[in-house]
């Protein structure tokens, strides 16, 4: 078999989209079509089964999906890798870490709410990864659903070249298929799984209005092709292969996005769509890959799909599986073989490759070999998310995936003195399989604090603990992660003096600190300006090391600062009393005393809110938002409901989803997302201060 063409038939696609879109139920419908299972079950199956990529018990009792999956499924003669990622902005690294290792992804969006909130941080993502992809519209089955309408939003939201290439054929209760646009030709799914597909001539009531979007497809396609171009401007026959092929190109450049449709739920429109992906998206040899060369300075390097290269593969997550630590690997290029040896650029460690298997959500199969482009996974190898691997022959490393500050904070400990051990175990495989899950030890309370991206994101952790540890935990108050930073520039000119018996410590600097702003996304530079060596350069490291740890807590409300650059213009040393200590210790009281000169502020995190409830209930949403010191930034109409998206201080989120069933009788619902930091009004940073001072006055008696 050519390595060519298994390159050509292998697809690495991830399935994402906004919470509750049905992207666990459309994987669950390619795993049917695609023969890898013999039964479909649903999220929330009333069987008590649940769907097969929701392995966790977790998963299937809340209905959603916590942990990204991994799946390798055939569709003719295509070898498709498919990761079924979380909806839900907790989990968003798991949307990350899937995105950083795949070619090509399926957006799926509702048929009813159409661009959601995560459906706009999804997009962002695949942006930050130039991830090409197809767009499907799902839930065509329920009321109100418009796949016209949706795609009007990508255009809109998302600012997608969004092209239809289907029609429905009916909605809501009498949605029965697609016509193809392409071949002018219509699909209806019937059997009980919708396994029998009967192609036919368009229904007449559809004629008119499926010639008027395929003149749109071509028109779109002509813009990816010369030749196809060409035929369009002439009116000449055009050829499906031709379609196919501008399509295609259209797709791999980022600049189109093909819209497909149908309701996974009622098993309508998947096969199209599986065709769709193995028509459209790329194979990993399209995929521009590179990797930094450690023993060339960080160079750049251009990886090669080629099994004869060396190899280079990327774990991209840790997970525990029922026999140990289990790693999944994107293999970019070479081969990876069961009993060979392949080390850890990282920290240099080697190792031998003890089991290679392909993984079926938590089932799996042993493989001996990887070929590049492919996702395997491995047991028993010590390393962390995002290590890169290599046989030697090479020392690259791969680039690392975008991370997010943590925004949530909360207190935790074992109930009982005898789950210690277990409770430490836990929070540090957390920790390595979750690199947006934070441990911390705060020396003045004592207490062991865990961070997150939310509630649920913390809650999850909590249960998880108690379940695969059986160890019950006792939690505090969740504690928002707030910053600080400073208003103006300051400037300080400190010395450090300290004769004891011996060599004393003597070091002195001067400069000035300024805000940087937050678009810039610094939290701290530092510029060393100091000339005729008044402080010799080996202890500039020192000084600026200082200054850091200066910055990781404010003595305004007791946060980390943020957004700060240092200047360092001017010193003085003594030759027998300076050291590195004494002008790291000078610049930590330097920072100190330009701080207070600097206008202190305290930043609170904000969150984008978007809360969904019928009609009748816009007046209490809107009310209780701004009761929470909320900015409304928009409300829209559609089918009886509406939307409301505000910015709100996290800090005043807490217990809203019980407000907000109160006030809409259990109809509303609402999704967050951070946003961004943003000051904190001065009546509640005194509040804040005055706490912090007060708990330091406890603290120091």
């Amino acid at each position: 078999m050519a390595q060519k063409w298994i390159l050509d038939k292998v697809r690495n696609i991830g399935i994402s989209a906004h919470i509750d879109s049905g992207k666990t139920t459309l994987t669950e419908r390619i795993l049917f079509y695609t023969g890898r299972i013999h039964a479909i079950h649903d999220v929330r199956g009333k069987d008590g089964v649940g769907a097969k990529m929701d392995s966790m018990e977790l998963e299937r009792e809340r209905g959603i999906t916590i942990q990204s999956a991994a799946t390798n499924v055939h569709w003719g003669d295509t070898n498709i890798n498919i990761i079924d990622t979380p909806g839900h902005v907790d989990f968003t690294v798991e949307v990350e870490r899937a995105l950083r290792v795949l070619d090509g992804a399926i957006l799926v969006l509702c048929g009813t709410s159409g661009v959601q909130s995560q459906s706009i941080t999804v997009d962002r993502q695949m942006r930050r990864y130039n991830v090409p992809r197809l767009a499907f519209i799902n839930k065509l089955d329920r009321s109100g659903a418009n796949a016209f309408r949706v795609t009007e939003q990508l255009r809109e939201k998302l600012h997608h070249n969004a092209v239809m290439m289907q029609i429905p054929i009916g909605t809501e209760d009498a949605h029965k298929g697609v016509v193809d646009l392409i071949k002018m030709r219509s699909f209806i799914f019937e059997g009980d799984n919708g396994e029998n597909i009967i192609e036919g001539d368009i229904p007449d009531d559809l004629k008119e209005q499926a010639q008027t979007y395929r003149e749109t497809m071509l028109e779109a396609a002509s813009m990816f092709d010369d030749e196809l171009a060409e035929k369009y401007l002439e009116g000449a026959e055009i050829s499906e292969e031709l379609i196919h092929r501008a399509i295609r190109a259209g797709t791999l450049s980022l600049d189109l996005t093909p819209v497909f449709m149908g309701s996974a739920f009622k098993n309508k429109g998947v096969q199209l769509l599986l065709n769709a992906v193995t028509a459209y998206l790329p194979n990993p040899s399209e995929i521009d890959n590179k990797a930094l060369d450690l023993d060339n300075d960080e160079a750049e390097v251009q990886l090669v799909s080629d099994n004869d290269k060396p190899l280079v593969a990327l774990a991209f997550k840790l997970e525990d599986g029922r026999y140990g630590q289990l790693t999944y690997m994107r293999v970019y290029q070479g081969t990876m073989r069961k009993g060979e040896f392949i080390v850890n650029t990282t920290n240099d460690k080697k190792l031998k490759v003890p089991r290679l298997v392909k993984m079926h959500s938590d089932d799996m199969e042993d493989v001996d070999v990887a070929y590049a482009g492919d996702i395997v996974a491995l047991f028993g190898v010590d390393c962390a998310s995002g290590d890169t691997f290599c046989d030697g022959k090479v020392n690259y490393a791969m680039t690392s995936m975008h991370i997010p500050e943590a925004v949530i904070s909360l207190a935790i400990a074992p109930k009982e003195k005898s789950g210690a051990n277990n409770f430490s175990k836990a929070l540090q495989k957390f920790r390595k399989e979750d690199p947006t899950f934070r441990v911390h030890r705060d020396e003045e309370s004592n207490e062991t604090i865990i961070s997150g991206m939310g509630e649920l994101h913390l809650e999850v952790y909590v249960e998880r603990m108690k379940r695969e540890f059986g160890c019950e935990v006792i939690t505090g108050q969740p504690q928002v992660a707030y910053r600080e930073t400073i208003g103006q520039e300051a400037a300080y000119d400190y010395t450090h003096k300290k004769q004891t018996g011996g060599a004393g410590q003597f070091a002195k600097t001067v400069g000035k600190i300024r805000p940087i702003p937050p678009e810039e996304e610094v939290n701290f530079r530092f510029n060393n300006n100091v000339v005729g060596g008044r402080i010799p350069k080996e202890y500039i490291p020192a000084c600026e090391k200082g200054f850091q740890e200066q910055l990781a807590k404010g003595t305004l409300i007791g946060f980390p600062i943020v957004n700060v650059e240092v200047d360092l213009d001017d010193g003085a040393y003594h030759d027998v009393d300076s050291s590195e200590m004494a002008f790291k210790i000078c610049a930590m009281a330097a920072m100190r005393q330009a701080y207070e000169k600097a206008k202190p502020t305290a930043l609170e995190p904000l969150m984008k809110v978007e809360v969904s409830a019928p009609e009748e209930f816009q007046g209490s949403v809107m009310g209780q938002l701004n009761q929470r010191r909320g900015m409304i930034a928009g409300t829209q109409t559609q089918e009886g409901f509406v939307v409301v998206t505000a910015d709100v201080p996290l800090s005043e989120m807490f217990g809203y989803s019980t407000d907000l069933r109160s006030a809409t009788q259990g109809k509303g619902e609402f999704t967050m997302e951070f946003s961004k930091y943003a000051p904190v009004p001065r009546n509640i940073q005194e509040e804040l201060a005055k706490k912090y001072q007060e708990q330091r006055a406890k603290e120091n008696k």
